[in-house]
This record gives C-alpha cells, structure tokens and sequence, in this order.
C-alpha cells in the first residue's frame, strides 16, 4: 500500500499543466512508481508522455545511451549516474524536465553502499543539472515512497 502525500502530488501536478512544463522520468531504484503517482493527477497527460523504467544497468545503457563506462567508473548509485539519467531522458523526450531515481532500496547493499542510500537527479529546463543524495531510513517499499515524495519536493522548489 502507497502511502504519499497526496497534497504536494496533486499541486505539483497541477502547476506543471498550468505552467505547461513537460516532464519525464527515469527510474531504477522506484521501478516506475514515480511515473505512476503523476499519472494519478488528473489532465496530466498534457504534460506528462512517458518515461523510463532503468532497473538495470543494461537499461540504463541500452534506453538511455549512459555510457558503460561511467557506471563501471561511478558505480550506479552515484551523483554522475543520477544526473546522467536525468539529463538524457530529458533529451530523449524533449520536454522541459527530466527527474531521476537511482540507489538502494534494500533490504541489502549494493555497491557498499546501505539500504537508503539515493540520489535523485533533476534537468529542469536551462538551468544546471544537478543530483541530491538522500540517506532515507525504513522498509524496502517506504525508501521508494520517500524517494518519491522527495523528488515532488525538489520538482516543487523549480515550479513555484
């Protein structure tokens, strides 16, 4: 069961379409629930067309065109991969912002890094692309519900 903070979903939401600000997504870590949450806000397929769905590093290569070696050299849950996810589903899009999601869910670590350890990567229109690294805490299901609550904060602060 999702639990999120319907308010800031449903007003983000609401100023993207107001302010004609087209956005797309690219996801590892939230395996699509970011994308899904927008979708729940009506009218947003005027702003909303589609996304990515990277769990793998092969995906993010093969749908994204992320060079292999800057996973290899990075490690995917990193600041270069964040924003390399966000800036290219950007382009692949061609819209006005690209969010991204990569890190650790859990239970396990990956790549020496714990449960909770996420960077979640923004390409908002001319601005600088930039990725911001969260140490969220609980469950698997809660870091990804907190991801993306976290990532309609950020979208918020570029929007208002």
């Amino acid at each position: 069961m999702i639990i999120l903070d319907d308010e800031i979903i449903s007003n983000v939401g609401k100023k993207l379409i107001q302010k004609k600000i087209s956005i797309t997504a690219a996801e590892s870590l939230t395996a699509g629930m970011f994308q899904s949450t927008l979708g729940d806000v009506p009218g947003i397929s005027n702003v909303f067309y589609g996304g990515f769905v990277t769990y793998s590093n092969h995906a993010k290569h093969q749908l994204l065109g992320i060079p292999n070696d800057v996973i290899q050299n990075n490690g995917v849950v990193s600041e270069e991969v964040a924003i390399q996810m966000a800036q290219r589903s950007k382009r692949i899009m061609n819209v006005d912002a690209g969010i991204s999601f990569t890190g650790v869910a859990g239970p396990d670590s990956l790549e020496h890094h714990p449960a909770g350890t996420v960077w979640i990567g923004i390409a908002f229109k001319d601005h600088h692309t930039f990725a911001k690294e969260y140490h969220l805490t609980g469950n698997r299901n809660q870091i990804r519900e907190q991801c993306v609550i976290s990532a309609f904060k950020l979208i918020q602060q570029f929007i208002l």
